[in-house]
């Protein structure tokens, strides 16, 4: 190896390691604690001012609930805790406009993704009113995975209903509040979906009808405790931040430096491949033709080594042109 190769290797070894200490030191960065409780906004009039999501991150949900399945099948709600993270929706079937907007919205994101129900997470829809029926369920499950178009995750799709108890119990532990209204009469809710770890807590809020596949995808790979994703994923963690007012992962200023320097780095590695193979190159070059261009390798005109070449036709010196009528050469 020369000592350009040599250097070439040391220093994408410091680059490594530079990005790897990069990674490292955001890892042991003290992670932000649960986002406190929502604050009051500003009075609103009439059920406005009762109904809203307060964000409960890092709350236990209570795994010992009672629900029944799309199929009519009595379980717990920690049937579908243990090993994934769940995306949860909390919503009503009959609804005629937002409920419908939630699902929709988290059915286009998942369609995006290359995670899937049933391996990466689980979802589970949850009716918040107690008389709806597993047949409600059971078309709101069948109509969805037509939907997604990917048959081959039916169990990972969880739709369900229970009792009134239930269902108080698990909206409190969200902090899920809606309240009916009578001069619609349609319940009135905010609309928002939650990312809960395999043990139940909850990890993320994602607000609106419209879910970022980037954003939803980060937001499992947290709560997953880091056991999904790929290193494009592990960069992206480092140069966003989860913004909890808006429920979406945003740049920020040391990510961005981050990933300045991680632009670097591959740049400075990108040239000095390009340098090496161009060394590589011309250390070929001079092994075949030697230092000063002329041919180490090859015979003069395809003859022996070490041989004169033979002259073509009439390059012959007049004392050289053999005679025609003997053998001999015209000076013996």
């Amino acid at each position: 190896m020369t000592s350009y190769s040599k250097t070439v290797a040391a220093l994408a070894l410091a680059a490594v390691m530079a990005v790897s200490g990069t990674t490292v030191g955001a890892q042991e960065m003290p992670s932000r604690g649960p986002a406190p409780v929502g604050e009051p906004a500003a009075a609103k009039p009439g059920v406005l001012g009762r109904i809203g999501i307060d964000q409960r991150v890092g709350q236990q949900v209570p795994l010992d609930l009672p629900f029944v399945d799309e199929g009519g099948r009595e379980v717990r709600l920690g049937e579908f805790f243990g090993t994934r993270p769940v995306i949860l929706a909390l919503v009503y079937y009959e609804c005629p406009m937002l409920c419908t907007q939630v699902l929709n919205g988290l059915v286009t994101a998942l369609g995006v993704m290359k995670f899937e129900p049933g391996r990466e997470f689980e979802v589970v829809a949850v009716s918040f009113i107690p008389k709806e029926g597993p047949g409600l369920a059971s078309q709101k499950k069948a109509s969805y995975l037509e939907r997604y178009d990917r048959p081959n995750t039916a169990a990972g799709w969880h739709f369900l209903t229970g009792s009134e108890d239930s269902i108080a119990r698990l909206t409190k532990a969200v902090g899920f509040r809606y309240e009916y209204d009578p001069e619609i009469g349609q319940f009135a809710h905010g609309a928002a979906i939650e990312v809960l770890t395999p043990k139940g807590r909850i990890a993320r809020y994602f607000y609106g009808i419209e879910y970022s596949a980037r954003d939803l995808r980060l937001g499992l790979i947290e709560a997953a405790e880091e056991r999904l994703g790929s290193a494009i994923d592990d960069v992206l963690l480092l140069c966003l931040h989860y913004d909890p007012s808006t429920g979406k992962y945003g740049a920020t200023v040391l990510g961005m430096v981050r990933l300045g320097g991680i632009a670097t780095v591959l740049a400075v590695l990108g040239f000095m491949a390009v340098s090496l193979r161009r060394e590589r190159k011309e250390l070929n070059q001079i092994a075949f033709n030697g230092p000063s261009g002329g041919t180490l390798c090859r015979p003069p005109d395809g003859g022996a080594h070490g041989a004169p070449a033979r002259k073509r036709s009439g390059a012959w010196g007049p004392r050289e042109r053999p005679s025609r009528g003997s053998g001999r050469s015209p000076d013996k």
